[in-house]
C-alpha cells in the first residue's frame, strides 16, 4: 500500500532531471526532444491522412502546416510543462509527496496543453487517455489485491460493448459520423436498417435490383460465365424475405462476410509488421517470411472474420425465426459476435470501445435532455487521465500499458527512464522494479541528500 503521508526531502535534480542539475537546462532538453518527436509524429500522421482523404491542393497550401504545428505545440507543451511544474511544485512545497512527481505535476501541464490543441481533436485524445488511465487504475487495483481479475474479462466486456454498438447501429439515427461508417464497412450496408418501408416493399426492391443485375451479366462475354455460375450457387438457397442481401443466400452471405473481413484483418496485421520486417531485410532475410506466416496475422483475421459471420448469421437466423427485421436482433447478434475476441484477446480494444460507447451514450443523453452538458469536460477528463498515466509512469511503470511507456521514452529521448526511482520506493509502489540496476550519477554540490555511488550509468 502506498505511503500517502510520507515525504522525501530530495530536490527536483535528485529525483527528476538527474541528467542535469539546472531546471532551466532540463526544461530545454525535454522541450527539444518533445518538439522533434512531435513534429515527426504529426507531420507523418497528417500527411498520410490528407492523402487518404484526397485533400485538394488548397488544403496542403493553407491548412496542413498550421494543423501540424498546432498539434506539435500541444504535445510538446504536454512534455515540457510537466518538467516545469515538477520543479515548481518542489520549490513551493519544499519536499516531495506521493502525489507530487506524477499526478501533481502532470495535471496542470496536461490541462494547459490540451487547450492548445484543436477542439475537433480533443474528444479523440480524451477517449484514448481515459482508456489508458482506466487500464492503469485497473492494474493498480490488481497489483494491490483490491481487484480480482475476471477470466476472459476483456471478451465479456467486448460482448456487452458490441451488443450495444450494434443496437445503436440498427436504430434510426443511433450512430453518426466515423463510428457509423466504420460499422457499415465491417458488417456491410446490407445490415443498415430500413425504417421507411415494410419488408414486402424491401423484398420487391431487391427483386428489381436482382433482375437488373442478371440482365447486365447476360450481356457480358464468356469471362462472366464462371462468375454467373458462382452467383447461381449463391442465389439458389435459403434467403428470408426480410434479408437485404439480394445477391446471396443467407449461408453464402455469412461465408463471404467471413472471407472479406478475414482478409482485411490479415492485411492489417501484415502492414503493421512491415517496418520491423524490413529493418532486418539485409541482416536476416528469412524474417520476411514471418511477415506473411505470423500467428497474429491469422488471429486478427479470424477475430474480424468470425465477428462479421456470427453477427450476420445470427441476424439472418432471427429474421427466419421471428419473420421480421427488428433492431433488437442486433443486441443478441452483437453479443454473440463478441465471442469472436477469443481468437484475438485484447484489453486495449475492449476498453477503447467501452470508452467510446460511454461517450456515445453521454452525448445521446445530452441530445435527449436527460444528461447535463458540462463545458470543457473533455479537457478536464483528458488532464485527469493523463495525470493518472504520468503517476503510473513515475511510481509504478509495471502497471502502465507498455506501448504508452515506450511513447513517453521516445517523447523525452529516454530521459523519463532516468528518474531516481530507488528513492521513490519509500512510498511502497515498487517504483524501481524495472530499474534495479540504475543509479543516477549526481553532483554532490547540488544535492540535499548525499547521493548513492552509481553502479551502472545508463545515460551518457
Amino acid at each position: 500500500m502506498a505511503a500517502l503521508s510520507k515525504s522525501i526531502p530530495h530536490n527536483c535534480y535528485e529525483i527528476g532531471h538527474t541528467w542535469h542539475p539546472d531546471c532551466g537546462r532540463a526544461f530545454v532538453h525535454i522541450t527539444q526532444g518533445a518538439l522533434a518527436e512531435s513534429l515527426r509524429i504529426y507531420g507523418t500522421l497528417y500527411l498520410i491522412a490528407a492523402i487518404l482523404r484526397k485533400r485538394k491542393l488548397d488544403y496542403y497550401v493553407h491548412k496542413l502546416l498550421p494543423e501540424i504545428l498546432q498539434s506539435t505545440s500541444f504535445l510538446t507543451a504536454n512534455g515540457s510543462l510537466y518538467i516545469a511544474f515538477f520543479c515548481i511544485l518542489r520549490k513551493i512545497l519544499g519536499k516531495f509527496y506521493f502525489w507530487t512527481p506524477g499526478l501533481g505535476a502532470a495535471l496542470p501541464a496536461s490541462y494547459v496543453a490540451i487547450l492548445i490543441e484543436r477542439k475537433s481533436r480533443r474528444g479523440l485524445l480524451t477517449i484514448y487517455m481515459a482508456n489508458l488511465a482506466t487500464e492503469a487504475l485497473f492494474r493498480m487495483g490488481v497489483s494491490r489485491g483490491t481487484i480480482t481479475p475476471l477470466r476472459h474479462g476483456e471478451v465479456l466486456l467486448f460482448c456487452v460493448t458490441a451488443a450495444l454498438f450494434m443496437f445503436f447501429f440498427r436504430c434510426k439515427d443511433g450512430l453518426k459520423g466515423f463510428t457509423f461508417s466504420a460499422l457499415k464497412f465491417i458488417v456491410g450496408k446490407e445490415e443498415i436498417p430500413t425504417h421507411s418501408f415494410a419488408p414486402e416493399t424491401a423484398f420487391l426492391r431487391r427483386e428489381r435490383k436482382r433482375k437488373h443485375h442478371e440482365e447486365i451479366i447476360q450481356r457480358m462475354n464468356i469471362i462472366a460465365v464462371t462468375k454467373k455460375f458462382v452467383d447461381k450457387v449463391c442465389k439458389h438457397g435459403p434467403r428470408h424475405r426480410c434479408c437485404k442481401h439480394y445477391e446471396d443466400n443467407c449461408i453464402s452471405y455469412c461465408i463471404k462476410g467471413f472471407i472479406r473481413m478475414f482478409s482485411v484483418g490479415y492485411l492489417i496485421q501484415c502492414c503493421l509488421r512491415i517496418p520491423s520486417a524490413f529493418r532486418h531485410l539485409f541482416t536476416k532475410p528469412s524474417r520476411l517470411l514471418s511477415l506473411f506466416y505470423n500467428k497474429e496475422n491469422f488471429q486478427l483475421g479470424a477475430f474480424l472474420g468470425s465477428f462479421v459471420s456470427i453477427y450476420k448469421g445470427t441476424s439472418c437466423f432471427l429474421r427466419w425465426v421471428r419473420n421480421l427485421d427488428d433492431e433488437l436482433h442486433a443486441l443478441i447478434a452483437g453479443s454473440l459476435a463478441g465471442m469472436s475476441m477469443m481468437f484475438y484477446k485484447s484489453t486495449t480494444i475492449s476498453m477503447y470501445l467501452a470508452s467510446k460507447l460511454v461517450e456515445t451514450m453521454y452525448f445521446k443523453g445530452i441530445e435527449a435532455g436527460k444528461v447535463p452538458y458540462f463545458p470543457h469536460a473533455d479537457s478536464i477528463i483528458y488532464a485527469v487521465s493523463t495525470a493518472i498515466c504520468f503517476q503510473a509512469a513515475v511510481m509504478e511503470v509495471q502497471n502502465l500499458r507498455p506501448s504508452y511507456w515506450k511513447f513517453l521514452l521516445r517523447l523525452t529521448k529516454g530521459r523519463f527512464a532516468l528518474m531516481n526511482r530507488k528513492v521513490l520506493d519509500v512510498f511502497g509502489t515498487e517504483a524501481s522494479m524495472h530499474f534495479k540496476d540504475f543509479i543516477p550519477k549526481l553532483d554532490p554540490r547540488y544535492t540535499v541528500v548525499p547521493p548513492e555511488i552509481p553502479v551502472v550509468q545508463s545515460w551518457k
